[in-house]
C-alpha cells in the first residue's frame, strides 16, 4: 500500500487529488455535534494543499436514498473543514454535475473543494457493478490522483471506496495508514494481558468479532444492551431490557467456549434499571434503581452497568497491556446512565498499556463525557471497519489501495 508521503515525494503541485474522506458527522439540524471525523482528515488535506495540490474532498453522510436530500448535505462539514484548515473551502452542490466540475476547474494550486454527498448518486452504493463503475468513471474525470483516507467507509464496496482507486494512481492518507497500523497492533503484535470491552445495543453486531477474540483475547468485558442477551443466556430474568432471543444459542456457545479456551468472560454483576427508556431530549431525571444482575424486576429495563460492575471492570483493565473498547456500557447520552461508560473510559486512561477506542458511539462518548483524546492510545474513526478488520474480513477499501 503506497502512502501519501510517497505521493508528496513525487510532487503534487497542480495535480487534482481526490481525497475520499469520512465526513459522516452527527448533525442536529445543520449543527455538527461531534467534528472528530473532520479533524481526523485535516492532516492529509493540509499536507496536500501545502504541497500545491488541487484537493477535491468527497464523502458520504447518513443514508440518503440515492438522491439529493437537504437533511444530509455536506455543506456544514465543508464549512467546518474550512475553519479547521484556516482557509476558504469551495463547496459543490452536486457530486459529478456542473457545480462539481466548476468547483474543481476553479481550484488554484493549494485550493480545496468539497463535493456534495456521494450517496446523493445511486451509483455510489449500488450492488450493480456496472452502475457503480459508471459513477466511478465520472468521479475519476474530476481528478488525476486518488488518496483514500475515509477509514470509516473502507468496509463498504462502494464506488468511491472500491471502484475509483482502480481508475487512478492511488495512495493511503495519513488517517488510513494510522488506523491500519493500530489494528495490526491488535492482531499481530499484541502485548498482554489483552482485554476487550464490548458494549452497544445489539449482540448480533458483535458476534463475529467475539468469535475471533475468543482465540486471542485474555479477557472479554461485556456491557451495554448486548449484556442482557448474555445474562438471559445464563438463565437470568432481564425484564423489559433489550434482548435478542434468537442469539441466545450462539451466546451460550460462546460462554462455553470462553471457559474452554481460558478466556475470562466478565458480565455485569449489577445494573441500573428503570421502568422506561429515558428522555434524551429533555434529559429529565430518570431516578434509576440499582439491582443485582440476577435480580432484574420483570417490569424494569436495564440501562447501565451498576457501581459494583464499574469497579469490577476497572480492576480487569488495571493491568492491561492492550485494550480494545467498542460500544458504550449504557445510555451514556443521559447523565443518569453515563457513569458506566465514564468508568470504562477512565479505566482505559489509567491502564498502563496501549488503549484503543474503537470508533462509533465509543468515540463520541469519550468526547461527550469530556475526556482528553490524547489520554488514549488511539481513537478510531471507524467502528464498523475496525470490527470487520478484527473479524479477519477483507475490507474492500483497503484491498483497492493495496493493488
Amino acid at each position: 500500500m503506497k502512502t501519501i508521503d510517497e505521493l508528496l515525494s513525487e510532487g503534487v503541485a497542480g495535480k487534482r487529488v481526490f481525497v475520499r474522506a469520512d465526513l459522516n458527522v452527527p448533525l442536529d439540524g445543520t449543527t455538527i455535534t461531534d467534528d472528530g471525523r473532520i479533524r481526523a482528515v485535516v492532516p492529509t488535506v493540509k499536507a496536500l494543499a501545502d504541497a500545491g495540490a488541487r484537493v477535491i474532498v468527497a464523502s458520504h453522510l447518513g443514508r440518503p436514498k440515492g438522491a439529493p436530500d437537504p437533511a444530509f448535505s455536506l455543506a456544514p462539514a465543508a464549512a467546518r473543514l474550512g475553519e479547521l484548515l484556516g482557509a476558504d473551502v469551495a463547496f459543490a452542490e452536486d457530486t459529478v454535475g456542473t457545480s462539481a466540475e466548476a468547483a474543481v476547474a476553479g481550484l488554484a494550486d493549494g485550493g480545496v473543494a468539497v463535493i456534495e454527498n456521494l450517496r446523493f448518486n445511486a451509483g455510489e452504493t449500488s450492488k450493480d457493478d456496472a452502475e457503480r463503475a459508471a459513477f466511478a468513471d465520472r468521479l475519476a474525470g474530476l481528478a488525476d490522483v486518488y488518496v483514500g483516507d475515509g477509514f470509516g467507509a473502507v468496509h463498504r464496496k462502494h464506488a468511491s471506496v472500491f471502484d475509483l482507486p482502480k481508475r487512478l494512481p492511488h495512495y493511503a492518507g495519513y488517517l488510513i495508514a494510522t488506523e491500519v497500523g493500530v489494528l495490526k497492533k491488535l492482531t499481530d503484535d499484541v502485548k498482554r494481558p489483552y482485554v476487550v470491552a464490548l458494549g452497544g445495543a445489539k449482540v448480533s453486531d458483535k458476534l463475529a468479532v467475539i468469535d475471533q477474540l475468543l482465540g486471542k483475547a485474555d479477557r472479554l468485558l461485556i456491557g451495554g444492551g448486548m449484556a442482557y442477551t448474555f445474562l438471559k443466556a445464563k438463565g437470568y430474568e432481564v425484564g423489559i431490557s433489550l434482548l435478542q432471543e434468537d442469539q441466545i444459542p450462539a451466546v451460550q456457545e460462546y460462554i462455553e467456549r470462553a471457559e474452554k479456551n481460558g478466556v475470562e468472560l466478565v458480565l455485569p454483576v449489577d445494573v441500573l434499571v428503570a421502568p422506561e427508556f429515558p428522555d434524551l431530549k429533555t434529559k429529565a431525571p430518570a431516578n434509576p434503581t440499582t439491582v443485582a444482575a440476577d435480580a432484574i424486576p420483570v417490569d424494569q429495563e436495564g440501562l447501565d452497568i451498576g457501581p459494583e460492575t464499574r469497579k469490577l471492570y476497572a480492576s480487569k483493565l488495571a493491568d492491561a497491556g492492550t485494550v480494545f473498547w467498542n460500544g458504550p456500557m449504557g445510555v451514556f447520552e443521559h447523565p443518569d446512565y453515563a457513569e458506566g461508560t465514564k468508568a470504562v473510559a477512565q479505566a482505559l486512561v489509567d491502564a498502563p498499556g496501549f488503549t484503543v477506542v474503537g470508533g462509533g458511539d465509543s468515540a463520541a462518548a469519550v468526547r461527550t463525557l469530556g475526556f482528553d483524546e490524547n489520554a488514549f492510545g488511539h481513537i478510531s474513526t471507524g467502528g464498523g471497519a475496525s470490527l470487520e478488520y478484527l473479524e479477519g474480513k477483507t475490507l474492500p477499501g483497503l484491498a483497492a489501495l493495496e493493488d
